[in-house]
């Protein structure tokens, strides 16, 4: 058995070393090979490339895939596994992807040859939760925005809601898509004191958080929405104009998840006219975020670079959880 894995700027090759060696039976038929950049913004470029473009967006270099045909199993991050590479590998039975998603992997392609493809879901439940939370907190309590200030020698507390600070306790945080992020996004404010209540219709339930058939009604009912859904079809613009309307006045809409899920003009639109107090948001249709965007003019929202889910632990711990799932692939296989 062989197994090529490959390695990026996130999770090098030390980090899929340490994550296999707990499967011996692949950390002895693993073949490593790097995907090189010059820089983690060069890698992130192209990752934002097929995520929007597919595998077929950017071309990995060949050396990669030389002796494709030889492999049993492909593991990767963010090295597209288009058509023409799933083509010439005879043996493949098996493509882990060392993310949530499989966006970098033609799909269609591996069903039509019987190859299966697993993903590493909940990777980074934990960072995005994390980071959720403190978004919360920065749009809430004007943190970030009186940290710049500061910085230009401005002690001004004269923020958009200075006159009405609120606090996370007894406040109604909705959630939409109660998964792994979700759920411990739920279980951090309920410490915190407020209310969960939840959109989701793959959960019929869940003990101590309301649940919402409608995400308008959610809306209506939330001081705060956190968005952590996948990206589909179905879900794309689900934060529609009427989900942004139904938001009572005073509420902030945090969105940590992809940008996809809101209808982001129509989100500008309530901000601008403060028909929504503001919003937190870590995504965005273009990025990165140019110049001229409209958000850099709000002084209602906090703003960040797609952050979320990169953390050191997140990335080391990713070849671990996906090595057992693609061993017993290979077994069943």
């Amino acid at each position: 058995m062989k197994i090529l894995c490959i390695s990026d700027g996130l999770i090098p090759e030390e980090y899929i070393a340490e994550g296999l060696s707990g499967t011996p039976e692949l950390a002895d038929a693993a073949v490593i090979r790097h995907w090189g950049h010059k820089s983690i913004d060069a890698l992130q470029a192209d990752n934002l490339k097929v995520e929007q473009g597919g595998p077929d967006a950017i071309k990995a270099p060949a050396d990669i895939f030389a002796d494709v045909d030889e492999f049993d199993a492909i593991i990767t991050q963010f090295c597209p596994v288009p058509e023409r590479i799933i083509e010439r590998a005879s043996a493949l039975r098996v493509i882990g992807v060392l993310r949530g998603g499989t966006e970098n992997v033609d799909i269609a392609a591996a069903e039509a040859h019987g190859i299966q493809v697993i993903n590493t879901p909940g990777r980074n439940a934990e960072a995005v939760a994390e980071f959720t939370l403190g978004m919360i907190l920065a749009q809430l309590r004007n943190i970030s925005r009186s940290d710049a200030n500061l910085r230009r020698g401005i002690w001004d507390r004269d923020f958009p809601d200075a006159d009405a600070i609120p606090e996370v306790e007894g406040k109604t945080v909705g959630i939409v898509g109660l998964g792994q992020i979700g759920r411990r996004v739920a279980s951090f404010v309920q410490v915190m004191g407020a209310k969960v209540a939840f959109f989701d219709p793959m959960v019929p339930a869940a003990e101590g958080f309301d649940r919402f058939n409608d995400i308008t009604e959610l809306a209506a009912a939330s001081d705060i929405l956190c968005l952590h859904a996948r990206l589909t079809s179905e879900t794309h613009h689900i934060v529609s104009r009427k989900v942004l309307e139904a938001m009572p006045e005073g509420s902030i809409l945090v969105n940590t998840a992809r940008s996809g899920l809101v209808d982001e003009a129509a989100l500008i639109e309530r901000l601008q006219s403060g028909r929504l107090s503001g919003a937190a948001i870590d995504t965005f249709e273009i990025e990165p975020l140019p110049a001229d965007s409209p958000f850099l003019t709000l002084r209602n929202v906090t703003i960040t670079g797609h952050l979320a889910g990169s953390t050191i632990d997140a990335f080391k711990k990713t070849p671990r959880l996906l090595a057992p799932r693609v061993l017993r692939a290979l077994r069943e296989k």
